[in-house]
């Protein structure tokens, strides 16, 4: 049985120079890539990504949408690493831990939209919560969350360690328009029915991501607490696979959070802390594994596996 053909377009950026990395040596399958000189050209790019099984698309959203609509083999199938089709009704969300039912539908999609770095963790944490009752789904939810710079792409790697990496700023928030184009997708995959403040903000490290959400006990259904909340995580989560609720005895000995925990791992961890009627939850995970091409090559082996 031949090989699945799989078609990186935009290896050369961050996340698909990581995905790249990450199929290095694969015996199951033949990557493809365009080129120097044909990346830019439509008529080969839609000739490379009509002759391939599963097409990875690493671009701008605009590209990416270009892209897919150049598809016209039915047989090609499409994970998209940007934010292009999230929300989008025909695309299945790529997080198959996210509920029972998602693995199967990424195995059998034709097109899968690969999730965001901090929705990742935002939807990590409270889908579960929200599905058990143990959240309202209106509670009015802010998120806070610092990635390191590759978050940026490669403006930032080039910010931070290119020549003029001594003007660059070590903390800086941003999204200060509250409209950030990941609020859409926390909010669809989640299942709030309010929208969630979102601060992001990037910090002076390569990579890795520490996402919190602060609750109130007294807002929650009655009886509800940190350890209820912590209960609700691990039983989701038993046996997934890439994702790993900290027991709460070794939350409560923690004094800090590394954004860099898990760096160079493909893995999402989740914690719990609470002290007298406050609660917060946390994720760490590398904003180009879990939060980018690691969960993309998690999709396409799930995908491959699928038929």
């Amino acid at each position: 049985m031949p090989l699945p053909i799989v078609f990186i377009d935009g290896d050369q950026g961050t996340t698909g120079l990581q995905i790249h990395q990450r199929l290095q040596g694969r015996t199951d399958l033949h990557v493809v890539t365009l080129p120097a000189e044909h990346r830019k050209n439509p008529v080969s790019r839609a000739a490379a990504i009509n002759a391939c099984d599963i097409a990875v698309l690493c671009l701008p959203d605009d590209a990416a949408r270009d892209a897919a609509a150049s598809i016209t083999n039915p047989d090609v199938r499409v994970i998209d690493a940007s934010s292009a089709h999230r929300t989008h009704p025909d695309w299945v969300y790529g997080f198959a831990q996210m509920s029972d039912a998602q693995k199967q539908s990424i195995a059998s999609a034709r097109r899968v939209s690969n999730p965001g770095c901090y929705p990742t963790g935002a939807i990590g944490l409270l889908r579960p919560l929200l599905e058990a009752g143990l959240l309202p789904r209106d509670y009015p939810i802010s998120i806070n969350a610092v990635s390191g710079y590759s978050g940026k792409g490669r403006a930032g790697v080039d910010e931070f360690e290119g020549p003029d990496a001594a003007q660059s700023i070590p903390f800086q928030v941003y999204g200060l328009s509250l409209a950030h184009k990941h609020v859409p997708e926390i909010q669809q995959y989640s299942g709030l029915s309010e929208r969630p403040v979102f601060v992001p903000a990037y910090g002076a490290f390569r990579q890795g991501i520490v996402l919190t959400i602060a609750l109130q006990t007294r807002l929650l259904p009655h009886g509800v607490t940190g350890t209820t909340l912590h209960t609700a995580l691990a039983k989701h989560y038993q046996g997934s696979g890439y994702v790993d609720v900290m027991p709460m005895e070794q939350s409560r000995a923690l004094t800090g959070i590394d954004p860099r925990q898990l760096n160079g791992t493909d893995n999402l961890r989740l914690m719990v802390f609470e002290n007298d009627g406050h609660v917060l939850l946390a994720a760490v995970f590398d904003n180009l594994g879990k939060g980018a091409a690691g969960a993309a090559v998690q999709n396409l082996d799930v995908m491959i596996a699928g038929g």
